[in-house]
């Protein structure tokens, strides 16, 4: 077996996969109600969200980056700081920070000191960016977009491994013997890094070559037709000579409990239009919607039986170790947030966690 240079995640499954929340801090009208909340009430918002999301028992809890209208999320590592403190036990990721337009030094500052204000429960999710309009705002050309990215996370790997570090790329100036500080209170000194991957095949196969745990997060379809990225994952480790029992997987996808599944739906929908036509510029098919409520979905939409089912099946499919559902989309209450957590805690999670025991 290859020797493992980078820190990975301690999930221990023993006790079923991980489950946890995540949110990208958009922030529009609620379409039920007509009511939008302040930037400050949704931040705000945002970090009760969090300490619910510990006081039912998850595991982790993840807020992403956007630099777009409609959003709050800009500084999501400012966010993720004041959820460290507020919070005592859950695990904090970042999902994602778009490492292409960061600098991979100044991230790897940010990230270590929340691990050292959060004592160790910190991790970095490193993504590409789905919302390319972030490349022009921070200065850079969106034709370097996968270049940016592979160079800009293997220097943020390499930060990761060692206390010093010399470097040369093409897109930032070389480090020569340079010290990135703090660093985390740990034996390694590291932080858990993962890989953010969408549809491509080739990225997720990248993840496996440099030993880094997968993340993919999916907006819909059927889970069969995700599956290859998890099988070239987990070929390609094999190939590259990891165990590949210790690289985890996560998941991650809409999510909205009801005690009424065509009630979920009903509910769930506008809220998930919304937050599509605010962010990404066009609307969510309500016909693509509805096919969630096959149990083969990827859309965990549903009362808890059929969500409990869904996430079983997607169990079977991808082998995942965590999952994290974004329960907040487009302007959702924080009357509804409660609902949804309460319903996970009591009916799904525990459901989900007995059957995925390993």
């Amino acid at each position: 077996m290859k020797s493992q240079k980078n820190k990975l995640p301690q999930i221990d499954t023993s006790n079923g996969i991980e489950f946890g929340l995540y949110t990208l801090g958009d922030i529009v009208t609620n379409p039920h109600t007509g009511i939008r909340m302040s930037e400050k009430e949704r931040i705000d918002q945002i970090i009760e969200m969090a300490l619910l999301a510990e006081q039912a028992g998850m595991d982790v809890f993840q807020v992403g980056e956007s630099h777009q209208e409609h959003f709050v999320s800009q500084a999501h590592m400012i966010i993720l700081s004041a959820i460290a403190q507020a919070t005592k036990d859950i695990k904090l990721t970042s999902g994602a920070t778009i490492i292409s337009t960061s600098d991979p030094v100044r991230v790897y500052e940010d990230a270590a000191t929340i691990d050292l204000i959060s004592d160790g429960r910190f991790e970095i999710v490193a993504g590409r960016a789905s919302r390319v309009g972030i490349f022009d705002l921070l200065g850079y050309k969106l034709d370097d977009y996968e270049a940016l990215f592979e160079e800009k996370l293997d220097l943020l790997l390499k930060i990761n491994r060692n206390k010093r570090v010399t470097w040369e790329g093409e897109f930032r100036a070389p480090l020569n013997d340079a010290q990135v500080l703090p660093r985390p209170d740990n034996e390694s000194g590291s932080l858990p890094i993962w890989r953010a991957v969408g549809g491509s095949l080739n990225s997720a196969r990248n993840a496996a070559i440099a030993g880094i745990p997968l993340y993919l997060a999916y907006l819909g379809g059927p889970a069969e037709a995700f599956r290859h990225l998890t099988d070239a994952y987990r070929e390609t480790a094999v190939r590259e000579g990891y165990d590949v029992n210790t690289l985890p997987v996560a998941t991650a996808s809409y999510l909205y409990v009801r005690e009424d599944a065509q009630k979920a739906f009903q509910e769930y929908y506008p809220h998930v239009n919304s937050g599509m036509v605010h962010s990404n510029g066009q609307s969510f098919p309500k016909q693509q919607f509805a096919q969630g409520l096959d149990s083969r979905s990827i859309i965990n939409v549903g009362d808890p039986s059929l969500v409990i089912e869904k996430l079983l099946y997607q169990h079977e499919v991808f082998g995942m170790d965590r999952y994290v559902g974004q329960i907040d989309l487009g302007g959702v209450s924080t009357d509804d947030i409660k609902r949804t957590i309460d319903l996970l805690a009591t009916k799904v999670i525990p459901e989900v966690k007995k059957h995925t025991k390993k």
